[in-house]
């Protein structure tokens, strides 16, 4: 906290209490805002009115981040599902506070890397018209070795974006770490230019579901952040995502992402041979209930391999209506996405980023599983080397 002047100090009043005001917000005075709306009488004030008071600094960046060409060439906002770019914000009627912000351009992958169908022209071709889009594969075991491998590769890359996690980067520099961490194992990062996404990962902020794209916005104190990375390697693909905590987080956001992680974690303990698909989504709806969370039905596990995304389609809801049972063999992830308000979703104008239709939290958690003989493996488990980034997991 800065403190003002004498003069200043006798024209103030606390933007709490009203009482009279000798501290003020330093972020408001590094953003050169005006005094009235950022003065306190004490600390305790602050804290108290800091969790609506902050979006006073989201709008004052917005204001400077109205045209993209104040970031230079290359910079645009992101419009219809990745095909086209705009330099000013679009008109929506945002459902939060968080906006988007202009994105960089396309990363570019060396020749030398083997890269999926979609890679240079955006459109996926084997894919869409795969047998198995309707037939759950039973992988070989030499596919599953590829698998492992390139599950432990996007791990690993996942981790390192961890790494970076705080406040004042942006999500677009997260992006930067996971393309090249990606490129240096060899791989290709599966979501670029897949249905004409343009970048490497996901990155979904507060609000934001899932899909959402590294941009210009820094990270601030207080966000949460998904990031989801898929690597592409010896022509299979491995999927996991984390939500990470920028800072310090608020209780509920705390509780919220606890919560979806254990709701991942419950879910893989019921995975082994003869176990129908829909039971995943009663686990899974079962315990947010408990919590007072709601699970959202729009966006779906799937089966993984050779394809990106294939059958089984695993719903995260209670009551659904997934067909089959799970047999050894078979690949496929669970990624439930929690919301802390209405399940309900919607799309912003670039037609990628699902945000909470309320505009509360939402966070989510992945991992690519192998169903085994007695049991599960998960592909894409945290390592020795993971880094300590969840309090409930320290001993």
């Amino acid at each position: 906290m800065a403190g003002g002047s004498d003069v200043a100090e006798a024209m103030l009043s606390c933007a709490q209490c009203s009482k009279p005001a000798h501290l003020q917000c330093p972020k408001c005075v590094e953003l050169k805002l005006p005094r009235e709306d950022a003065a306190f009488c004490t600390q305790e004030c602050f804290k108290a009115s800091w969790s609506s008071h902050k979006s006073v600094h989201s709008k004052a960046k917005l204001a400077t981040l109205g045209r993209a060409e104040s970031l230079g060439d290359g910079w645009l906002y992101c419009l219809k599902k990745g095909q086209g770019r705009a330099p000013k914000l679009p008109h929506f009627d945002w459902t939060g506070t968080l906006r988007p912000y202009p994105i960089s351009s396309m990363r570019t992958v060396p020749s030398h890397i083997d890269q999926p169908d979609w890679a240079v022209d955006g459109i996926p071709k084997i894919e869409p018209n795969s047998d198995l889009q309707h037939v759950v594969e039973i992988k070989t075991p030499e596919q599953i070795e590829r698998m492992r491998e390139t599950c432990r590769i996007a791990r690993e890359v996942l981790d390192a974006a961890a790494r970076v996690v705080k406040p004042g980067v942006t999500t677009d520099e997260i992006d930067r770490v996971v393309h090249e961490a990606t490129i240096a194992a060899g791989a290709y990062p599966s979501p670029l230019n897949y249905h004409f996404f343009p970048k490497s990962c996901c990155t979904s902020v507060n609000e934001v579901i899932c899909h959402g794209i590294p941009d210009a916005r820094k990270l601030e104190d207080g966000d949460i952040v998904n990031v989801d990375v898929t690597v592409y390697y010896k022509g299979v693909h491995g999927d996991l995502n984390e939500t990470f905590f920028v800072g310090n987080v608020d209780e509920t956001s705390k509780q919220l992402v606890q919560c979806t992680y254990e709701c991942l974690e419950k879910a893989i303990s019921i995975v082994k041979p003869g176990v129908r698909f829909r039971e995943i989504g009663e686990v899974i709806n079962r315990h947010s209930s408990m919590s007072g969370f709601s699970v959202v039905k729009s966006y779906c596990g799937h089966g993984i391999g050779e394809l990106f995304h294939c059958a089984p389609n695993i719903p995260h809801y209670g009551r659904n209506k997934a067909v089959g049972v799970m047999k050894a063999g078979q690949t496929f992830t669970i990624e439930p996405m929690i919301n802390a308000g209405v399940w309900r979703d919607r799309m912003w104008p670039d037609g990628w980023t699902a945000v909470a239709a309320d505009g509360k939290r939402s966070a989510q958690f992945e991992h690519t599983l192998l169903v085994t003989e007695s049991g599960v493996e998960v592909l894409t488990a945290r390592l020795p080397s993971s880094p300590d980034v969840f309090p409930w997991l320290k001993p």
